[in-house]
């Protein structure tokens, strides 16, 4: 199969970067992310992990993915997929301008944007992310936006994954 790309990209900032999916090692989760593209949603600064983003989707694959190519420790310019049960994400400590609630499930996809992140959330432990792409160009920008987001905040602002 030919390298599948897609942008990711933050639209009130105008900011975006080139990612590249890794089908080879994240097969389920690349489809299923691909098949529902374009997506875009409020973005969110995370408070645990350290640096990354993220926006949160009702489930749009016919089945939750496996966990493939995890990791708990991502790098730079990875991309997580992650699925929560709305109990794991039901606390208003989490932020969320809506509610999230038990007995649903909500898709997390986040782009980690610099070094140090350790997936780890005080209310329920190591929470183990599926890497199913990886920035290739502009990450550099796309960082120096995050880091912006996360000092003025992030209301107002959307992040956007679609094909390149």
């Amino acid at each position: 199969m030919a390298d599948r790309f897609i942008e990711v990209s933050l639209v009130t900032r105008g900011v975006g970067a080139t990612a590249r999916l890794l089908d080879d090692r994240a097969p389920v989760t690349c489809a299923a992310v691909w098949d529902a593209l374009p997506l875009a949603g409020d973005v969110y600064h995370a408070k645990y992990a350290r640096n990354e983003i993220y926006a949160l989707f009702p489930p749009f694959a016919a089945t939750e993915p496996p966990l493939e190519n995890p990791t708990v420790t991502p790098i730079p310019g990875d991309l997580c997929y992650f699925s929560f049960a709305g109990a794991e994400l039901g606390t208003k400590a989490y932020g969320y301008d809506r509610e999230v609630r038990a007995g649903s499930t909500v898709v997390d996809l986040a782009l980690f944007y610099e070094r140090n992140n350790l997936l780890i959330n005080g209310d329920v432990g190591w929470v183990p992310g599926i890497v199913w792409g990886e920035v290739v160009t502009g990450l550099p920008e796309l960082a120096e936006a995050c880091n912006d987001l996360w000092r003025t905040g992030a209301a107002g602002e959307t992040l956007a994954f679609r094909r390149a």
